[in-house]
């Protein structure tokens, strides 16, 4: 079997911010009118706040002025009736915008998510077989969670940032020059310190979503094997594994939140410094306008002096010009955490897909194959399969028999070309494989594996996943075939009867006599045959057999068997030993040899 790859998580921080960020707005192409929509409607949102800001200043200047009661009554009413409609409009755009964006980020979601299953049918089974089960699912729930947080809100935050910082610039120079530089100067300090920090989290974000995948991957596999934990009872070791995975996620968590917390504090700091600034010189700027000591620069224009009411809006806008700066630098930590994961999600949509130049189309096979002097290992560095050569004629059995790790489900794996041959060649009727389409080559194939797997769904269902236009009758038939009619006949619901959990509640030979019902009912002529009796007891065993005698009849098998009473009737018997073929015969033939296979027949040595 492959070799699997303990550090399965991507550690590694985006290679290219800027591929990453065009790669994820090409999901939001065919939403580009309703996000223009929605940038309109984050625009309004932005100037009517502004513009509700400004109308303190006329409000509090009419308050102190001197006119009647009853003018200033009138005109006050008159303000807060104006203050309240841009309001108003302000909210009705904020929810349109929220609206509208919720579609668009789902939308693109739906799409992600769809590219990247899609993507997964296509990947070699060297993917999956080096890869946890629970990173790959990491890539759809924590990383396509924060991709989508990015989509949903933080684009237009972004931009509603760009737009109240701009506006409020603007209606901080319309209302007072001088205090306006003051905000100015302290404003470059201020981002300089918000691009310090979220350059230095984004590694720790990138640190955060790869530790995160190390522990649902860990998690879905003790879940998944629980019974093996209790049985040897290693409730403890697990325990503790989980602990040191959980302690390594808590300190990159700890690493990036602290960085990503950083932002809030440092940006509220130097907003409060600037808001003392904007008040103390502001407030020396309207008594000296009061006092008629401004410098004879006038009242109009941009050197006029300060009312109260201005200072009030100003002090109001300066705090309103730092909370932007604030935000936007807040959507970064958000910005790194989304790229991440998607750096991570687009990672496995790059990977090669499996290779498939070939383009011939069985139509109709007998099944002669052909194994020429093969060469194979899953890593460079190691070589599994050694210049075997085996033939198998239309309709012939052969067993493959020897130590576990010998090689035999290795010879199977490259017949279905869930892994490609370094060197050699293998044909059907005649034909390289490698010209084959692999869609073709596997349905003219079907596998009867070790490891069973049933899927959430009826009986019926799960046994028609051998073939998915056949008939009920069809169905039956197969179950009847592998002996698997009878057991399914006292179950609840019989065929109908809904299995969830990998088949839970069936026995694991049970389980493995619907996996072979599948092979049943499928009309390939080629039979590859996995320790397909290895999970179901000696009785069992030979109701199998007879029905598996029926099953191969027309059908070039490929058996690989640890009983070897299962395989005494085969044409012939391979004997692999590190990879090389060490005997062949028939069981008579092997038997008289009294080598290796003689060894492990009589008991005389078992296999490993």
């Amino acid at each position: 079997m492959p070799p699997m790859n303990a550090k399965s998580a991507d550690t590694r921080k985006p290679k290219n911010t800027k591929a990453t960020i065009k790669r994820l707005m090409s999901y939001l192409n065919e939403d580009k009118v309703k996000i223009g929509l929605a940038f309109v409607c984050v625009l309004v949102s932005s100037m009517t706040n502004l513009a509700g800001s400004y109308m303190l200043r006329p409000i509090i200047n009419n308050l102190v002025a001197d006119v009647s009661a009853a003018e200033r009554i009138s005109t006050l009413a008159i303000n807060l009736v104006k203050m309240a409609s841009i309001y108003a409009a302000g909210v009705l755009a904020a929810f349109f915008q929220a609206r509208i964006m919720i579609g668009v980020s789902q939308r693109a979601l739906l799409k992600l998510r769809g590219d990247l299953f899609e993507k997964l049918q296509d990947l070699p089974v060297r993917f999956f077989d080096t890869n946890n089960t629970g990173d790959i699912m990491s890539r759809f729930t924590n990383d396509v969670d924060t991709i989508g947080e990015m989509l949903n809100s933080t684009l237009v935050q972004i931009f509603q940032g760009i737009v109240s910082l701009i506006g409020t610039l603007i209606l901080m120079f319309y209302t007072n020059f001088w205090l306006s530089i003051v905000t100015i100067v302290v404003a470059p300090i201020m981002a300089k310190i918000g691009t310090t920090i979220a350059s230095r989290s984004r590694k720790r974000f990138s640190r955060q979503q790869a530790e995160l995948g190390k522990v649902n991957a860990y998690i879905e596999e003790i879940v998944t094997g629980q019974k093996v934990v209790k049985v040897f009872c290693h409730e403890d070791k697990v325990i503790d594994e989980f602990e040191t995975l959980n302690d390594s996620l808590k300190n990159a968590q700890i690493k990036a939140q602290f960085a990503g917390g950083m932002m809030g504090p440092s940006m509220n700091a130097m907003s409060q410094v600037n808001y003392t600034l904007t008040a103390g010189v502001g407030s020396i700027l309207v008594i000296l306008g009061r006092l008629g000591k401004f410098g004879g620069l006038g009242k109009k224009g941009l050197f006029s002096a300060l009312d109260i009411g201005g200072l009030t809006v100003f002090v109001n806008f300066s705090r309103q010009f730092s909370r932007p700066i604030n935000e936007l630098a807040q959507q970064l930590t958000i910005v790194m955490s989304a790229l991440a994961g998607a750096e991570r999600v687009f990672d496995v949509m790059d990977r090669e897909p499996e290779s498939d130049r070939g383009d011939i189309v069985l139509d109709h096979i007998h099944g002669d194959v052909v194994i020429d002097d093969i060469t194979f290992g899953y890593n460079p560095d190691k070589t599994i399969l050694k210049d075997v050569s085996i033939y198998a004629h239309p309709g012939q059995k052969i067993a493959l028999v020897g130590s576990t790790g010998a090689g035999k489900t290795t010879i199977t794996n490259l017949i279905t070309r869930f892994y490609d041959i370094d060197k050699g060649k293998i044909t059907i009727d005649g034909i390289d494989i490698f010209d084959i389409n692999r869609d073709s080559l596997r349905e003219n194939i079907a596998v009867v594996l070790q490891d069973t797997h049933l899927f959430t769904g009826t009986v019926m269902e799960n046994i028609r996943y051998g073939r998915l236009d056949a008939t009920d009758a069809e169905v039956r038939n197969a179950a009847v075939t592998s002996n698997a009619h009878s057991f399914i006949q006292h179950l609840p619901d019989g065929y109908d009867t809904v299995l969830e959990g990998d088949g839970s509640n069936l026995s694991q030979g049970q389980r493995q006599l619907l996996n072979i019902a599948r092979a049943a009912l499928s009309k390939a002529p080629i039979l590859i045959l996995d320790e397909a009796t290895s999970s179901v007891d000696t009785r069992t065993e030979r109701d199998i057999n007879k029905g598996m005698d029926t099953l191969m009849e027309n059908r070039t098998t490929f058996v690989i068997a640890h009983r070897l009473s299962t395989i005494r009737n085969a044409d012939a018997i391979m004997v692999l030993e590190h990879g090389v073929i060490i005997e062949r015969g028939s069981h008579e033939e092997l038997l008289a040899q009294k080598g290796r296979y003689y060894e492990l027949y009589t008991g005389l040595k078992e296999l490993d």
